[in-house]
């Protein structure tokens, strides 16, 4: 089992920066990959990052390439997002989620945070 709690979340100016953070439980941390994803309102839940096990591959989706940088700490069981240059269409609910080694569908999902970017 793991349980995920996103942190981090608020209120920015179109430009601006913030870093989601995402605390994990569970001895099994290290061997998961992690993932981040959004719903905006009015619309279906979308992919925006994820990290391997080791953190060193990562992928992004094309919105948010080059503004956001996904990240991990094992030894910290967290996992970051860093998000700069925002945009009023990345306000979302941010989800982080972890799928074990091996599986593509995501098992485990945080509560999420809401960022909210102004105009």
């Amino acid at each position: 089992q793991v349980q995920l709690v996103e942190s981090g979340g608020g209120l920015v100016q179109t430009g601006g920066s913030l870093r989601l953070s995402c605390a994990a439980s569970g001895r099994t941390f290290s061997s998961y990959t992690m993932g981040w994803f959004r719903r905006a309102p009015g619309k279906e839940r979308e992919f925006v990052a994820r990290i391997s096990w080791s953190g060193g591959s990562t992928y992004y989706a094309d919105s948010v390439k080059g503004r956001f940088t996904i990240s991990r700490d094992n030894a910290k069981n967290t996992v970051y997002l860093q998000m700069n240059s925002l945009k009023p269409e990345d306000t979302a609910v941010y989800y982080c989620a972890a799928t074990p080694p091996g599986q593509a569908l995501y098992d485990y999902w945080g509560q999420g945070t809401q960022v909210t970017v102004s105009s």
